[in-house]
């Protein structure tokens, strides 16, 4: 039975994923380099862990959400790291989205000192991930996945156990693909339909009541129609989860030109310094 847990990494989504974690009466100890991230969950009921180290010793199952594949890295490669100080049999649950090839060096360290390994980005916005509403894309052995449900039931309304470890990574490379260009689909139809002269109400109301409606089309659109680019998901996040989609597609051979496109939009968005803005933002890239 997993009762304690170490967790790593409280940005937007991990932040919120920790504090549903306490309400499912875990004995969370966190770590994040910002302190008034930690201080805010050791107010709800978390213990405050020091350094990574400190967050990993005799836990049941540690998480780790770091969206900065560089933090992972250096975990992989620095000696007295969180890596190095999970106990054999312990479970390392890792919930950021990364490179394949940094999550087999992970998977490989992982085995190699006696951890069991789950491969598991999330997928949702900030919305999705305070009210425990994110998908979670699993790789990894079965008994594995069988023993973490109940905790990331916490966190995550559909766990998606997709194959062995690497598998959620490639899935969640078909998930931002298809993300991303829907964003930028809609973008495109606003800006149209607004230089043949119909309001965005005119157009939401058209596409919502259709065969292209979906809940993405119809918040975002939304919110881009009421001039509300309030961060939900920063374009900068999904920039990096295009690169890695570039990268798959590279070495797969696989064509896709629709994505080199808009990997080129969002790369002229980051250019722009709209990197820390709501991906919806990617519109006011067409419209300059």
């Amino acid at each position: 039975m997993i009762k304690e847990i170490g967790f790593i990494g409280l940005g937007t989504v991990g932040k919120s994923m920790a504090t549903n974690l306490l309400k499912g009466n875990y004995n969370l100890t966190v770590f994040d380099h910002r302190t008034e991230a930690v201080d805010e969950l050791v107010a709800k009921g978390a213990k405050a862990a020091s350094t990574t180290l400190d967050a990993v010793k005799e836990k049941d199952l540690v998480m780790t959400v770091l969206p900065d594949e560089e933090e992972l890295k250096q975990a992989l490669s620095s000696a007295g790291s969180f890596l190095e100080g999970i106990a054999p049999g312990t479970i390392l649950c890792d919930l950021g989205t990364h490179s394949l090839e940094v999550t087999m060096e992970v998977s490989k360290k992982a085995a190699q000192n006696k951890i069991m390994f789950l491969d598991a980005p999330v997928w949702g916005t900030k919305e999705h991930a305070a009210h425990g509403l994110l998908t979670i894309l699993i790789g990894g052995d079965n008994s594995v996945v069988s023993r973490c449900r109940e905790v990331l039931s916490h966190v995550g309304l559909n766990i998606l156990h997709v194959g062995d470890v690497g598998d959620a990574t490639k899935m969640k490379f078909v998930v931002t693909l298809m993300q991303s260009q829907l964003m930028e689909a809609l973008a495109e139809s606003l800006v149209l339909g607004d230089r043949l002269g119909f309001t965005n109400d005119q157009i939401l109301e058209v596409l919502d009541a259709g065969g292209v409606a979906s809940p993405l089309l119809h918040k975002k659109g939304r919110s881009v129609a009421r001039g509300d680019f309030s961060r939900n998901l920063a374009l900068k996040y999904v920039h990096a989860g295009l690169c890695k989609v570039k990268e798959a597609a590279d070495i797969t051979g696989a064509r896709l030109p629709g994505m080199e496109a808009v990997l080129d939009l969002y790369t002229e968005a980051m250019e722009d310094g709209r990197g820390e803005e709501d991906f919806s933002a990617i519109i006011k890239v067409l419209q300059k």
